[in-house]
């Protein structure tokens, strides 16, 4: 099972953290600055496979992948293969770059609802459930044109009923 999702910047900063299972946002905190404090201090020339030990807990490994200036990383348990844990780091920012053509910590700043939204179409509940790309564009893209008719609709419903008292 997947326990997390965090994206991170090389400075530290957490630009999306997800977690599958209850965690207190104190001990998420502490969680994300011990895995960058981990993913720093890495050689470029090491796996980027981490067992979690004493950083994670017990039974829990960790990937990443380094894109320009952001680590993605996902924290996960022994039931989950790792290769197919980088190979899905691989399909979210896959992802990414359909949406935004060039993904940078912006996009993911300003697009925060969005990125949400992508993984959410990736990962319920903390199994994987879609991993082909074009599948997840359409979904995000179909959830997109809801949200515009609900605020549509919402806008309408708030003008006539000041229209009509």
């Amino acid at each position: 099972m997947i326990r997390a999702m965090m994206v991170i910047n090389n400075q530290g900063k957490p630009r999306l953290a997800k977690f599958y299972n209850y965690t207190p946002v104190e001990q998420q905190q502490q969680l994300i600055r011990s895995i960058y404090s981990v993913l720093c201090l890495q050689p470029e020339n090491v796996s980027n496979f981490i067992e979690g030990g004493s950083l994670l807990g017990p039974d829990s490994r960790l990937v990443y992948k380094l894109f320009a200036t952001l680590y993605f990383v996902f924290v996960f348990d022994s039931s989950e293969n790792e290769l197919a844990m980088f190979d899905l780091i691989q399909v979210y920012v896959e992802t990414l770059e359909k949406c935004f053509s060039n993904v940078c910590e912006l996009d993911i700043v300003l697009n925060y609802g969005k990125m949400h939204t992508i993984l959410d179409e990736m990962i319920l509940g903390g199994q994987v459930v879609e991993t082909n790309s074009q599948n997840i564009i359409k979904a995000v893209e179909e959830i997109s044109k809801l949200e515009k008719i609900t605020a549509a609709t919402k806008l309408i419903s708030k003008s006539t009923s000041l229209l009509w008292g």
